[in-house]
């Protein structure tokens, strides 16, 4: 795990230094009838600003500095938000630096100018897409700042129903509600949950599924929430199971045993919420006679860089073999590796992890993310022949503390 964040760090360090670089490129070719003295204002600013947010992050990782939790978030979002500025900016640049190289190859084939291969930088900037460009990444910054302030909260019911294969007739028309991906290190307005909170239990479902992460590392973001999540109830109870940030991998220790109690801890906060968490477990729900399994599993990835706690064979042994399985598993692409096409007894499973990246599209006639280059099964309902898998779009918000296009998902499916 060491190993892969140290390759994570020099890789993220790499790209945005590539990317400032690239930047700093436009900056220069738009500002060459500024002074000399304004020139280097703006240089030292640019560069600045880009080593101060490196060596701030660096030493916060690390836990060398301690700032208040909530002003980490806002920092965050502002650099965020410039990043994907910069991304955008980039677009436009590359297009023109596509451009400007296709006029140089005609005038030096084509033209007999004989200065034209001897000084390619005398071919202009496309000033249009220069400022386009601009305008865009600025557009984004605003855009971004009202998904921190309007969109991280804008929880939506998203409503499906499902028709499972062999499902017995006391099961039909069973609600169940889900949420996931709560991340409660990252929250920063309290009244907001709360009505998120109470929306969950106006559904008035009959069990309640919670797919993981509910810390971003460490056990005691959870705990100032906890009297807010312990609300949740549901007549066939609330079930939960691991994510890959709720074990700790993304921190320092001082000892194993410290990340060891810190695991421990979160695994009784779930419980002492009223939490049923099934780690490599069943439960067997019973109604009028007849049965439904419940399987949770650890996180478990396809995806190398995510842990495989998760023990599915684990999970279900002395399950039943006659009932209809549905399973709690965080990651989806654990779905397509082991359970679709495998675990056919398997009808439904639950998943979440992605967030569908907190920004992309999201209508009803189509639906786009950066994920989806990444995870196959990223947001929503996929069925394959008799099984099913709904990835969460999550309850909260990593990183960036917002969302932008993709908010906040509660679940309800009813069973058919």
């Amino acid at each position: 795990m060491f190993k892969q964040q140290i390759t994570a760090f020099i890789f993220f360090t790499l790209f945005f230094l590539a990317l400032d670089t690239y930047v700093w490129q436009g900056i220069k070719t738009i500002t060459p009838n500024w002074s000399t003295k304004a020139k280097s204002i703006l240089k030292w600013s640019y560069w600045g600003y880009t080593v101060i947010v490196f060596v701030f992050f660096l030493l916060f990782r690390l836990e060398l500095i301690h700032i208040n939790p909530n002003l980490v978030k806002i920092i965050s979002a502002i650099v965020f938000a410039i990043v994907i500025a910069k991304l955008f900016w980039v677009i436009f640049l590359i297009i023109d630096d596509i451009v400007r190289l296709f006029r140089w190859i005609y005038q030096y084939f084509f033209t007999d100018i004989e200065t034209a291969p001897d000084k390619p930088s005398g071919i202009s900037r496309l000033k249009f897409l220069q400022y386009t460009g601009l305008a865009v990444g600025a557009a984004f910054v605003g855009t971004a700042i009202w998904g921190i302030f309007k969109g991280a909260h804008n929880y939506t019911i998203h409503r499906k129903k499902i028709k499972l294969a062999g499902l017995p007739d006391a099961f039909k028309g069973l609600k169940i509600l889900q949420i996931s991906d709560i991340h409660s290190g990252s929250f920063w307005d309290r009244e907001a949950v709360a009505q998120g909170i109470k929306l969950i239990n106006e559904q008035q479902a009959d069990v309640v599924f919670f797919t993981g992460d509910i810390v971003n590392d460490r056990s005691e973001e959870l705990v100032p929430w906890m009297d807010l999540f312990s609300q949740i109830k549901a007549p066939m109870g609330v079930f939960s199971t691991l994510g890959n940030h709720d074990y700790g991998d993304y921190v320092p220790w001082p000892t194993a045993e410290a990340k060891k109690k810190n695991l421990s801890d979160l695994i009784s906060y779930h419980k002492q919420m009223g939490w049923d968490i099934l780690n490599d477990e069943h439960r067997v729900l019973e109604k009028d006679g007849q049965k439904l399994t419940i399987v949770g599993v650890q996180n478990w990835s396809a995806k190398a860089r995510f842990p495989k706690y998760g023990d599915l064979g684990k999970a279900l042994d002395g399950a039943p073999q006659d009932t209809v399985k549905i399973l709690l598993s965080h990651d989806p692409s654990h779905w397509r590796e082991q359970v679709v096409g495998k675990q056919t007894d398997i009808a439904l499973t639950f998943a979440g992890h992605t967030h569908g990246m907190q920004f992309g599209i999201d209508s009803k006639f189509y639906r786009w993310s950066p994920v989806k280059y990444v995870y196959k099964e990223w947001l929503d309902l996929y069925t394959e022949k008799n099984q099913h898998l709904y990835v969460n779009r999550g309850f909260g918000y990593l990183g960036y503390p917002g969302r932008m296009g993709i908010y906040p998902e509660i679940t309800v499916v009813t069973l058919a």
